[in-house]
């Protein structure tokens, strides 16, 4: 049986942590969206949504080379 994974000598190619914190934050975001989306309001909803679109631009940006993510 082979060990599952890269082997030991390839470098790990997750270097962008910038990007993977921006990546969980979506990902938790949007699944909050989904486990509350029948019982928000519709302020609530858009908040979110407005929310979410802000998450995609900034990974977006990170992932394709742009400036650091805007607070």
């Amino acid at each position: 049986m082979t060990p599952k994974g890269p082997p030991a000598n390839t470098p790990e190619r997750r270097h962008n942590y910038t990007l993977r914190e921006m990546l969980e934050e979506f990902v938790t975001h949007a699944r909050d969206i989904t486990a509350r989306a029948a019982t928000m309001t519709p302020d609530e909803r858009d908040r979110a949504v407005e929310r979410l679109e802000w998450l995609a631009d900034e990974v977006w940006r990170i992932a394709s080379g742009g400036e650091a993510p805007r607070e």
